[in-house]
């Protein structure tokens, strides 16, 4: 069994991390199970009230892990009373094993929640194509679920329980009214490489005492997803393993709501929203062996959907990551990536600016190109790349880090 190997703090870290308040309904605790690491803990299980309501979104990938398939299956009956995370292996690729462990781990986290297996969530994070031994779970589960608590540290522990290559926990809260109600949301998510549209090796497990119906959380969280971590990208690989899931417990007792349109809900999805941007910055914040946190904006799109292609083409552009990297303002690379995103776009309307410095307009550099000014732009540790293409009212943003060294060590060394 591998022992622990603790990276660095990434220096985009944030400099403090919230202390997330209790949600009614919710308890959690994590333990070591041995998965893949010793002496760290690999577990995470959450315990849910009766009459929570399950949501999630998950990966595109066409070669999804046994955990996204039982998930997807198990959101059909609409309730949820235990979710269970592993991290240290993915359970992906893993054939009839990787299935047959999915359900053993289910039987074994309703025996510990006292429900049935339909309302048990997994996910798992790690390696792939290794069989996952779920007979670890034997005790694990029920001992957590006998001092499952919710607290500030049990929040904090259940963010660092779901880490792989992650370097600093990620956790969120924000409140809300709905309709004069007061509501709570807290998010915890991991993620730090093989991340891009559709969220890929990301988990993120948002928890609310909100009352809402099945079909609007759904909604919801799907819309919320499109402006957060489908707009996220570390180095343009989608995993198998996306896993973004809301669970409303109900316990704040708000008025009823049918509708995600409903105005009563506009508080509330506002906050939903920032929460889940927060987290998916978060992530592109921990990208392996990241230096910088680059911003992409682009504007003058023929639609948003054009803008957002091209967003993800510069945003994914191994040059341009590396140019970051290197502190390079070598904005020839955003019009490569402009240019071959096989998006409408005219090289005569395109403007280019690092951070407020305009370097290109026109279809050539800008008259009063500086190369000191932009390059002040790219040693900051935070830096905005905007397109404007001249063509319409399309935008989009999205968010990405730089490619280092780093990750090739990371990566190289992944399995060993």
């Amino acid at each position: 069994m591998s022992s622990v190997h603790t990276p660095p703090v990434s220096p985009l870290a944030p400099a403090s991390a919230p202390d997330l308040p209790p949600v009614p309904g919710v308890r959690l605790a994590t333990a070591q199970a041995g998965i893949r690491y010793s002496g760290r803990t690999d577990v995470l299980y959450v315990g849910l009230d009766a009459g929570t309501v399950p949501a999630g979104v998950f990966t595109r990938s066409k070669c999804p892990s046994a955990p996204v398939d039982w998930c997807r299956e198990a959101l059909t009956a609409g309730s949820a009373r235990a979710l269970v995370v592993n991290s240290g292996n993915a359970n992906a690729f893993t054939g009839q094993r990787g299935r047959d462990a999915v359900a053993l781990t289910a039987r074994i986290a309703a025996k510990a929640g006292a429900c049935t297996e339909t309302d048990v969530f997994i996910a798992s994070t790690g390696v792939i194509g290794e069989p996952l031994d779920a007979t670890k779970f034997e005790g694990v589960l029920a001992d957590c679920a006998a001092r499952a608590e919710d607290g500030p540290e049990a929040w904090a522990a259940a963010a660092r329980a779901i880490m792989t290559t992650d370097t600093f926990a990620k956790r969120a809260t924000r409140t809300a009214e709905i309709a004069g109600t007061p509501v709570t949301i807290n998010g915890i998510a991991k993620g730090a490489g093989m991340i891009a549209p559709d969220m890929a090796t990301m988990l993120a497990f948002v928890f609310t005492d909100a009352a809402l119906p099945q079909p609007v959380a759904q909604a919801l969280l799907a819309e919320g997803a499109d402006k957060s971590f489908n707009c996220v990208t570390v180095d343009g690989d989608t995993s198998t393993s996306d896993t973004l899931m809301l669970f409303a417990t109900g316990k704040a007792g708000n008025a009823a709501v049918g509708e995600a349109s409903d105005p009563r809900l506009a508080g509330f999805k506002a906050a939903l929203d920032d929460l889940l941007i927060e987290l998916a910055q978060l992530v592109a914040r921990d990208g392996e062996g990241a230096r910088k946190f680059v911003t992409v904006e682009v504007t003058g799109a023929e639609s948003d959907r054009s803008a957002h292609r091209i967003a993800m083409s510069i945003a994914n552009s191994p040059l341009v990551k590396t140019a970051a990297a290197g502190e390079d303002a070598n904005w020839g690379r955003v019009v490569m990536a402009v240019g071959k995103a096989g998006e409408p776009a005219d090289r005569d309307r395109l403007a280019i600016w690092f951070g407020d410095v305009r370097v290109a307009v026109g279809g050539a550099r800008d008259p009063d190109y500086s190369e000191d000014a932009a390059s002040a732009v790219m040693r900051e540790s935070d830096i905005r790349v905007r397109v404007d293409l001249g063509l319409g009212t399309g935008r989009a943003r999205v968010w990405t880090c730089d490619l280092t060294k780093a990750y090739v060590e990371i990566n190289g060394d992944y399995r060993s």
